[in-house]
């Protein structure tokens, strides 16, 4: 049956209408991008204008849990719904209702395009859900990691201030401690050293020595990094270091040459310089060097 330049006309402007809410909906969505509720608030008062009687249409969206009424809102049985999704779950609908009897169409008083755009908006609103959703999460994990930032940059700063003080209480103990060494220990040092035997002197330089250098001592250096030696390892590291050969060493410590020997073969196979033409009296002295580097020699 040819259908009547009316109808046409009819059907065309409802296919127009059908559009304008298809627009409309993008239109609300880019305005309220960042809020479900505004959005669908504001649609919910112009879905109506898009069914053939408009005049008594009024409609309602329900979205995980929150119920959205249009004006003039009226339950009645003229309705029509179509569920809305996010992902495979359902987490509401939306329903277009009649407040009073219209003719018969095709579904009730609806006709099938109506139904066709029913469930268009509802796929359309559970599409913008997930995308609201997914920036929502994104401004919240924006906005926690500028938190942690800003929590960093102050900790940083903090442990700055905290760094710079150690070092500072450091340096303040350094030099009380070399002050009262020079001012207190060594003239008492130089009063004692006529009274000592002669083959007890060297026990004096060495004493010396390492007051000297307390501000970087050599037996705490080697402690941090060869904790493998024993104390006595150390201290004929500290002999050796400061030029003492194995017979002076052995009559100082009151042991035999033998003795002194196995100590500085216990040193180099701890040391890892075992079997390397390495002397270890230069190797001790560069751990003390501001270049430490090994001097490999002839090993004496």
């Amino acid at each position: 049956m040819i259908k009547s330049n009316d109808a046409i006309e009819k059907a065309l402007q409802e296919r127009v209408k059908e559009l304008n809410c298809l627009y409309e909906m993008a239109r609300l969505a880019e305005r309220h991008h960042n809020s479900m509720s505004e959005f669908l608030r504001s649609l919910v008062d112009f879905i109506p204008l898009s069914w053939q009687h408009e005049e008594v249409a009024c409609a309602r969206i329900i979205f995980q849990g929150e119920t959205f009424d249009s004006k003039k809102f009226s339950w009645t049985e003229w309705r029509q719904s179509a569920p809305i999704y996010l992902g495979d779950y359902p987490v509401g609908d939306v329903t277009i209702i009649y407040i009073e009897e219209r003719p018969t169409a095709d579904e009730g008083p609806f006709l099938k395009e109506e139904r066709d755009l029913l469930e268009e908006i509802a796929q359309r609103i559970g599409e913008l859900a997930v995308r609201v959703m997914a920036e929502q999460e994104l401004q919240e994990n924006n906005r926690q990691l500028l938190i942690e930032r800003k929590a960093l940059q102050e900790a940083n700063a903090a442990l700055r201030v905290v760094l710079s003080n150690i070092e500072n209480e450091k340096k303040q103990i350094y030099e009380n401690m070399q002050l009262n060494i020079d001012k207190v220990i060594m003239p008492i040092l130089h009063a004692l050293t006529p009274a000592v035997t002669s083959n007890k002197l060297k026990y004096i330089d060495i004493l010396k020595t390492n007051l000297e250098e307390i501000t970087s001592p050599f037996v705490s250096r080697a402690l941090n990094h060869y904790r493998c030696l024993t104390p006595s390892e150390v201290n004929i590291c500290n002999m050796i270091r400061n030029g003492l050969r194995t017979k002076e060493i052995a009559r100082l410590r009151g042991v035999s040459s033998s003795t002194v020997n196995r100590h500085r073969e216990h040193i180099r196979r701890k040391l890892k310089i075992t079997n390397q033409q390495i002397n270890l009296t230069t190797y001790l002295q560069s751990l003390l060097a501001s270049d430490p580097s090994i001097h490999i020699e002839k090993n004496k």
